[in-house]
């Protein structure tokens, strides 16, 4: 392949553009199909277990007896039982009533739903039932809600009547998590995070917050970043374990075995997730500093890398906002598909259940295959718009890169990236996410399948669909970095994506063991700042919750902050990533195909020249000790022979 960067511009792949636009024809003709079929008001207004919709007047289901009532001024969903949940079926096992309003205080006997009924005119058991016999009538224990009745209120657009008590959450969560053997512990686990809700929240800006500095920095004082990470990942890493094992020491010695059960059992809970966040940290810090001691001679290296980075980031300070445009696109995405897939839930027909004699409604066979291809949807889709990600950062890195004359830039590469990509490689796009959908879709079955023979005597099914599952999962990445920098090889050349990702390829075999060092180097680094941002986010919500020390379970609170933490610091340094990648592809074919002669200039920038020159100069210096080292052992060794 002759690469002629930017010279040519032609569209790609437009048979896979059009079997895109077809599928996603189809996805709209199932949304269609959803909204004129199903019945859109049961999902916002809710039913009853007689097929009544809440808040309207209903039409007689045959074989009902209740169906068919006038329920204009019952607007909410009451359920009898709403902590009893069906896990398997996803659903609460729980008579349905239309009310006029939910219970907003606890009620306790069948006297309190009998007063609640007439002074409000909310009837909180079955519709047969009349309020003046709730007290005395023998069916009071199927037809009225389990006591004590605990107070609700109604969910926003949706009328749910929905407990207010933190322990029927538990419950529900309970219900979820079958593994967790101990009830009380996940009851204050929950509690926990529930108390410290707003500290959960405040260190979840923390990190963006940090985030967004990091960048800075990064774009700034790239020169001494990879030092000064360094020293302060080490340094933090210490530190943080320090700490931890101060407050574990010091929760155990302050430790008041006069308290309540209750605290004494919080603050058991306490020093043992403090005793195993101690040694996580002991033993993450060993690791850490054992990587760092094998790789400090290649850190140096690291900075000419970032510093030609940093550049492509002053030249195109958009790139920092591309990860929310991609986040919102997918976001509304998401919403759409499932709001989609709630309608088709919504589209089946009445059942009535012979047990109970309550109204389901049930998908016919159709519907079902039209879930399966919404399913397809979601994967495809949305490793489409992750891969219009990356072409466009890759669009505009490539222009950046292969433009000699700076000023001559677009006035904003990325959007310019971005047109490009509209207008020529769409395909190219679709093609590429097709191939990472036909890899995980199989791995997500095989995923499920393998989490529902959890608990089976089938060991040897078990292993094989793990063992699976880790081979799918090692060719999607694979498939996935190879598609990326096809997707950089599109952006040069404006070729089709199989011929892209060949180039791409034999590209990358040829330089593996420079790319493999750069890149292990500079992830390595991009590695240390997630360190960094998961580490000082951790170390803020240890100090913040150890002030709730009585009330707080530290378990959830953290980890639902830590696991934040490291998706936003993914996100924005996933693209400096990203941008480093394509730049070492370019460098690849920039000294390839040139050689710095005249009419054969180089396109890099000169302090990746410099990186070159000193990347050289140490291979030469090291040649030349080994040089040294043989002709020694040669002159010594048949001296001492003789």
């Amino acid at each position: 392949q002759n690469w002629k960067p930017l010279e040519d511009r032609q569209c790609t792949d437009i048979l896979w553009l059009l079997l895109f636009a077809i599928f996603n024809i189809g996805m709209l003709f199932i949304c269609g199909f959803a909204i004129s079929t199903g019945a859109a008001s049961r999902l916002i207004s809710g039913y009853d277990s007689y097929g009544n919709i809440c808040g309207q007047k209903n039409g007689k289901i045959p074989g009902i007896e209740l169906s068919g009532q006038d329920q204009t001024s019952k607007k909410y969903v009451f359920f009898l039982d709403p902590c009893n949940v069906d896990v398997v079926r996803r659903k609460i096992k729980s008579m349905a009533l239309c009310v006029s309003s939910c219970p907003e205080a606890e009620l306790q006997t069948y006297e309190d739903l009998k007063k609640f009924a007439e002074s409000n005119g909310s009837y909180l058991c079955s519709y047969e039932l009349n309020p003046s016999t709730y007290p005395t009538d023998p069916n009071r224990a199927t037809k009225c809600p389990k006591l004590p009745v605990p107070p609700s209120k109604s969910l926003p657009v949706f009328h749910r009547c929905t407990p207010a008590d933190i322990a029927c959450y538990s419950k529900f969560a309970e219900a979820l998590i079958t593994f967790v053997s101990d009830n009380s512990v996940l009851h204050r686990v929950i509690a926990g995070v529930m108390t410290s809700k707003e500290i959960i929240m405040g260190l979840c800006m923390l990190s963006l917050v940090l985030s967004i500095i990091l960048m800075a920095l990064i774009r700034f004082i790239s020169a001494v970043l990879v030092w000064l990470l360094t020293a302060i990942v080490v340094l933090g890493s210490l530190g943080g374990t320090g700490v931890l094992w101060w407050l574990y020491v010091d929760h155990r010695v302050s430790a008041n075995t006069t308290l309540p059960a209750s605290e004494l059992q919080v603050a058991e809970d306490n020093q043992k997730a403090l005793l195993i966040y101690a040694i996580a940290a002991t033993v993450f810090t060993i690791v850490l500093l054992l990587l760092m001691f094998f790789m400090r001679k290649r850190v140096a290296l690291t900075i000419a890398l970032f510093r030609v980075a940093s550049k492509v980031f002053g030249h195109l300070p958009l790139l920092v906002m591309q990860p929310f445009w991609t986040f919102l696109t997918l976001m509304l995405f998401w919403v759409y598909w499932i709001t989609v897939l709630l309608l088709l839930g919504t589209a089946g027909n009445p059942v009535k259940n012979n047990q109970t004699g309550l109204v389901e409604f049930q998908m016919a066979e159709p519907l079902q295959y039209m879930v399966w291809y919404h399913a397809v949807g979601l994967i495809w889709v949305s490793e489409f718009i992750l891969a219009c990600q990356q072409m466009t950062v890759a669009g505009a890195v490539v222009t950046y890169y292969f433009t000699r004359d700076k000023s001559q830039l677009p006035l904003t590469p990325i959007v310019s990236s971005a047109m490009r990509l509209m207008r020529y490689h769409l395909g190219t796009v679709a093609k590429g996410a097709f191939i990472i959908t036909l890899v995980e879709l199989p791995r997500l079955i095989l995923t499920y399948i393998h989490s529902q023979l959890k608990g089976s005597e089938n060991a040897c099914a078990r292993c094989m669909l793990k063992a699976c599952v880790c081979c799918l999962w090692c060719l999607e990445k694979c498939l996935s970095f190879l598609n990326q920098n096809a997707y950089v090889a599109t952006a040069i050349n404006s070729t089709s994506f199989c011929t892209s990702a060949r180039d791409a390829f034999i590209i990358l075999a040829e330089n593996a063991l420079r790319v493999a060092t750069i890149n292990s180097v500079g992830d390595f680094v991009l590695f240390l700042g997630k360190v960094l941002i998961v580490s000082c986010t951790a170390f803020a919500g240890v100090l913040a919750l150890n002030y709730q020390r009585e009330y707080t379970v530290w378990v959830l609170p953290l980890i639902i902050v830590c696991i934040f933490a490291f998706l936003v610091a993914h996100c924005f340094l996933s693209i400096f990533e990203m941008v480093v990648d394509v730049l070492f592809l370019c460098f690849a074919i920039d000294t390839k195909y040139n050689d710095g002669s005249p009419g054969s200039e180089y396109y890099m920038d000169k302090a990746l020249m410099e990186f070159v020159e000193s990347s050289r100069k140490a291979e030469a210096e090291g040649k030349r000790a080994a040089v040294l080292f043989f002709l020694l052992l040669c002159t010594v060794l048949p001296k001492k022979i003789v």
